[in-house]
């Protein structure tokens, strides 16, 4: 049996690949190594996916946010190995996942746009250049998590539309201290910041909201894609929740900056089956 991860901000998908080529499936919260404890990567893995496994696991390919850095591929492998000690493991970054799943084996700029955001200029077979990534925090243009932070602030300054403010404030009832609360004190802030951008594309026709996403994407072209030689002769392709969902927003910033965007996904945890499958024969 062979199991596929791909592990964001929000949640982790999981397609577990048997030896007969059918594949099944679970979703778990997501898991960064930066922001959690790998304790709650052992807990997902024993509360969520071992009842689903009947068979000897083989390989293992863990793909997800925070784990570029060889420090944390150990830490994930060795949590892993507690569980299955005989499987082949590879702890693979998200980016390397999108752009598996997005470009195959062309070469193109593979794009990560949910909870976080990130880039990677790729050659087909391996990732050849990326722009710094700063975190939800420092910079992270056009995820979920900022564009929830610009609309959080506009809103305890009361700098947006007095009509999107009070049909927001009907739907999220919280106190400035309250908001405060949630994003220093609990878990998963970028999370919670990133769920606000649900009710902004439920009021995409308002311009204020349509202003602040087209904004938010032009950052990110600016900040990321227009960062790489050749860009503008190579395609560009997405993955995730908010590229997604504001696909004909990005597409238009993209025309406007003379930008050819391909592929956008929700997810690239179907491209990563179908590139993992081989690995069953």
């Amino acid at each position: 049996m062979i199991l596929i991860a791909d592990s964001g901000g929000s949640k982790t998908d999981w397609r577990l690949i048997q030896k007969d080529g059918t594949i099944g499936q679970a979703s778990a919260p997501g898991f960064n190594p930066y922001y959690q404890p790998i304790e709650d990567l052992k807990k997902n893995v024993q509360e969520i996916l071992l009842p689903q496994i009947h068979d000897q696991v083989n390989k293992i390919f863990f793909y997800g946010a925070g784990v570029s850095s060889v420090k944390n591929q150990l830490t994930i492998k060795s949590a892993f190995l507690e569980f299955f000690p005989e499987a082949q493991i590879e702890i693979g970054w998200d980016l390397l996942a999108a752009a598996r799943a997005l470009c195959g084996h062309e070469p193109g700029i593979a794009c990560i746009m949910g909870t976080g955001s990130n880039s990677c200029l790729y050659d087909g077979k391996k990732i050849t250049d990326n722009v710094a990534n700063l975190g939800w925090i420092l910079a992270d243009e056009g995820s979920g998590a900022n564009i929830g932070k610009k609309f959080l602030v506009d809103y305890l300054r009361d700098k947006m539309p007095e009509s999107v403010a009070k049909q927001f404030k009907e739907r999220f009832p919280l106190s400035r201290e309250e908001f405060l609360e949630k994003i220093y004190q609990q878990e998963r802030p970028s999370a919670f910041l990133a769920s606000f951008t649900r009710f902004i594309f439920q009021h995409l026709k308002d311009p204020y909201c349509y202003n602040l996403i087209y904004s938010s994407f032009e950052e990110f072209y600016e900040n990321n894609v227009m960062k790489y030689d050749n860009y503008q002769n190579l395609k560009v392709h997405f993955t995730g929740s908010i590229a997604f969902y504001f696909s004909d927003v990005l597409r238009q910033v993209a025309n406007d900056k003379g930008i050819t965007v391909k592929n956008i996904l929700e997810g690239p945890i179907a491209g990563l089956t179908l590139y993992h499958q081989k690995d069953s024969n």
